[in-house]
Formats: C-alpha cells, sequence, structure tokens
C-alpha cells in the first residue's frame, strides 16, 4: 500500500521509484493545436493513440469502432441478390414491351430468385423474420434499413407475380402491370444497399457514399445482363448486352473515382487483406464479361454463356469485396482517426470552423 499523501504543500512520501507523481506538470494533459482535443503527451502515457506526420498508434492498439457484426455469406450475398434482383426487373420490362419473350422469361425468373434468396439472407442475419416484419411497423424516411424494408415489400410481390403470369401464361394484363411495377421500384432496389452500409462508421463504406450507388447499381446491371447472355437464346441478347457494357463502365469508373477520392491510405483496403484478390477478380471478370459481350455474345452461344457466367461471378467479387474493405476499415484504428485529422485540418486550412 502506498503511504505518500497528498497535502497543501505538495506530496508527503511519495516514492518516485514506485508512485506517479501527482498534479505533476509532465502529466498534464496537452492540447492539439489544430483538432483541440486532449491528449496525454506521448512521454507520460506512451500507448496514447495520436497521428503525426504520417505515424499512427493506437491505444494498445485496439479498435476505435465496434467491429461490424455481420456475417459475409448474409449480408454481403443480401447485397449481390438485390442488385441482381432490381436490375433484372428493369431488363425485363424492356424485353416484355419489346416483344423478347425469352428474354423477359428469363430475367423475371432471375427477379423473383433473387429478391427471395436475399430476403432469405436478410432473415437469416437477423434470427428469425419476426424481426424483419417488425422492421415494417414505422415508415422512417431517413433511415435507409426501413425505406429498404419497405422496398422490399412492395417489391417482392411485383417480382412474384411477374414471373408466375409469364410462368404460367394466365392473366397476362396484371401480369404486364406486375412488370412495369417491378420495373419502377428495381433501381432503387438495386441502389438502396448503398445507402444501408454508408449510413455507418465504417470508413471504406462511410467514405464511398457518394460513388457507392453508382457502383452498385453498375454491378447490379452487370450481374443482371449476364443471367440473361446465361439462359436466353442468342437472338434476343441485344439489351443485356448493351446493359452489361453500360453496367461494367459504370462500375468501373465509379470504384476507380471512389478510391481516389479516398486517398492512398483508405484506398489500400481494397487492395489488402480479403478484399484485395476479390476486388482484382471482380475488376477482371467484369471486363471479360463485358469485352465478351459486346464482340462475340451475338454470334456465339457459348461465348454469350461464358460472357454472362464472368459478370455474374464479378458483380458478386465486387460486393464480398466492397464488404471486405469495410471490416478492414473498422478493424483497422488508422482508417477512423488518420481521414478525421486530415478533415478538420483541410477545414482549419479552409477558414471554418
Amino acid at each position: 500500500m502506498s503511504t505518500s499523501d497528498v497535502t497543501r504543500a505538495g506530496v508527503r512520501g511519495a516514492r518516485p521509484d514506485r508512485d506517479a507523481v501527482t498534479g505533476s506538470v509532465h502529466a498534464r494533459p496537452d492540447r492539439d493545436a489544430v483538432t483541440g482535443s486532449v491528449h496525454a503527451r506521448p512521454e507520460t502515457h506512451p500507448a496514447a493513440g495520436h497521428a503525426r506526420d504520417g505515424e499512427f498508434r493506437s491505444y494498445h492498439g485496439r479498435p476505435v469502432l465496434n467491429q461490424v457484426p455481420w456475417a459475409a455469406r448474409d449480408i454481403a450475398g443480401y447485397l449481390f441478390l438485390g442488385g441482381l434482383a432490381g436490375s433484372s426487373s428493369v431488363l425485363a420490362a424492356g424485353a416484355h414491351l419489346t416483344g423478347r419473350r425469352a428474354l423477359a422469361r428469363t430475367a423475371k425468373v432471375t427477379a423473383l430468385g433473387a429478391v427471395t434468396l436475399s430476403l432469405a439472407a436478410l432473415v437469416n442475419d437477423l434470427g428469425r423474420p419476426a424481426r424483419f416484419l417488425n422492421m415494417l411497423r414505422v415508415c422512417k424516411p431517413t433511415s435507409p434499413m426501413s425505406v429498404g424494408s419497405w422496398l422490399l415489400a412492395g417489391y417482392a410481390p411485383l417480382a412474384g407475380a411477374a414471373a408466375v403470369t409469364e410462368l404460367t401464361g394466365r392473366l397476362r394484363a396484371p401480369g404486364t402491370a406486375a412488370t412495369v411495377g417491378a420495373a419502377l421500384a428495381g433501381p432503387a432496389v438495386a441502389a438502396y444497399t448503398a445507402p444501408l452500409i454508408c449510413d455507418t462508421a465504417v470508413p471504406a463504406w462511410h467514405e464511398g457514399y457518394r460513388e457507392m450507388p453508382f457502383v452498385f447499381v453498375g454491378s447490379g446491371a452487370a450481374a443482371a445482363a449476364g443471367a440473361g447472355l446465361l439462359a436466353a437464346p442468342t437472338g434476343e441478347t441485344a439489351p443485356a448486352r448493351r446493359a452489361a457494357v453500360l453496367g461494367a463502365v459504370l462500375e468501373t469508373a465509379a470504384l476507380a473515382r471512389m478510391r481516389r477520392r479516398f486517398g492512398p491510405q483508405l484506398a489500400a483496403t481494397h487492395r489488402r487483406g480479403r478484399a484485395g484478390p476479390l476486388l482484382r477478380a471482380a475488376e477482371a471478370l467484369t471486363a471479360a464479361g463485358a469485352l465478351g459481350a459486346a464482340t462475340l455474345g451475338g454470334r456465339s452461344r457459348w461465348a454469350a454463356a461464358l460472357s454472362g457466367a464472368a459478370l455474374l461471378a464479378g458483380s458478386a467479387a465486387t460486393r464480398f469485396g466492397v464488404f471486405h474493405a469495410g471490416l478492414a476499415s473498422a478493424a483497422d484504428p488508422r482508417y477512423t482517426i488518420v481521414p478525421q485529422r486530415r478533415r478538420v485540418r483541410d477545414r482549419a486550412g479552409a477558414g471554418l470552423s
């Protein structure tokens, strides 16, 4: 037990080699000239986190953020399947209205299958179906999860009706109306998962909020085109081939812009760890699929099928890569602290409060 005592005259009975020096000027916190935040002096508290001159250390190496609790199979799969479903409904409506019955049938069945699996993945992550139903008790426009729940609740029956009427050949007029309704909701279904993950504190998701919707819409369009190329007759795949090229260009351009805006440090989450191989594979597969669809997809059934499979695989790899990049950025505190310090310095340099 310590025998030192603090009196008005100072510390009595202190043992410098054993006791902390209470009230010492060296133990006082220092105020950061840029951020205004209070932190301990490094020489007094060597484990304290700080970011200066590109160097970063966190307290005992512990993460700043709570770790993402979502399972990759459920949530990354949910992101991929939602984009595939919504984009397939748009492609189905175009094919239906232009008389491409086989392509329309393929896209409608793809949309129904994808949204069903997407809901299954979401419910599996939530734990039980009642939790999804509980989210429909309120509608909160400022919550991407609330808006997404209502979108899925309205879109899934339309996609189901469009597919069932196409397969049975009955109720053509209601089936056409359902096809058009699903197509109108399709872009929102394909895009809303981007705000869903960007509305978090995870750096590699939150910092990409401007480009992520374009990445997801482009990826979804490429996936829907891939499904069409894989299953529909070559003579009807012209809309799918065009969608493949447009989706691949949009996805690639949006990802490149996102990484430039990230800066080299945060962009490293797309090159390292589990995200790196996935995103490199996604870029190669998407480019190869789009090129094959544009050049040989209209003449060779095998080329169309291979291009479609590459586009589907590339879209899935994009979603899983983005998901794992977010996990890596949440686990390493430098991806949270350093960008915050940089933004504060930029605001101070611009004369903003």
